[in-house]
């Protein structure tokens, strides 16, 4: 049973009750956390985001937004958005969108976004460091179990990506996404490789030559 008066186990999997977590998430002194809850237990991000994380989270979050525009895919995306089942599960992950015909799925004005009254993103995307490890486990089964559609796992230290198509509550690894036909994973790992040795401009006119052949 989680502590409220005390200090909060971060960056690992504390049992709570579903009250317990509201008021965790609610409390200012962790506004700027990443926050999860699922069966029973709760997992509080604090670990301070470096620049090697931003900046693979800001290529990434380009490329895709150039390949689905350069391919008229339709897709909203959103960033650290907060995905709620009232007294079951939440999740706040790095990346998240909404492809094809669920594009316009969210209004406009939604703050944290109900899954009994719309469909869970079709991509979901975390961009781990100090996370990796929990990112391709405890976090893996919860996208699996939401019915997300494909899962990538960004590993900074190794400029690495597994991406994971999920279907029949499970999931397998892919080479090129399925929900944005003819993006290669390899493509999107050569971008963060690059981005050690040159700025995020000449990265994007590399990446918008290799989508427009």
């Amino acid at each position: 049973m989680v502590q409220l008066q005390g200090k909060i186990l971060t960056d690992t999997w504390v049992k709570a009750t579903w009250a317990e977590y509201l008021a965790i998430v609610e409390s200012p002194e962790y506004a700027q956390a990443k926050c999860y809850y699922a069966q029973g237990r709760l997992r509080i991000e604090m670990s301070p985001l470096g620049n090697d994380h931003a900046r693979d989270d800001s290529i990434i979050g380009y490329a895709i937004h150039l390949f689905a525009a350069l391919k008229t895919i339709r897709l909203n995306g959103n960033h650290n958005c907060s995905y709620r089942q009232i007294g079951i599960k939440e999740i706040q992950p790095d990346q998240s969108y909404y492809i094809g015909k669920n594009a316009k799925a969210i209004p406009r004005g939604t703050k944290i976004i109900d899954l009994d009254q719309y469909p869970a993103p079709n991509l979901v995307i975390e961009i781990g460091d100090t996370s990796i490890r929990d990112d391709q486990g405890e976090k893996r089964l919860i996208y699996e179990d939401l019915g997300v559609e494909e899962y990538w796992i960004v590993d900074v230290q190794n400029s690495s990506i597994i991406a994971l198509a999920m279907k029949n509550n499970g999931s397998e690894k892919i080479t090129e996404s399925c929900l944005l036909p003819g993006l290669k994973i390899k493509t999107l790992e050569t971008a963060l490789r690059k981005s050690w040795d040159v700025d995020h401009g000449e990265v994007g006119a590399w990446l918008m030559s290799e989508f427009q052949k």
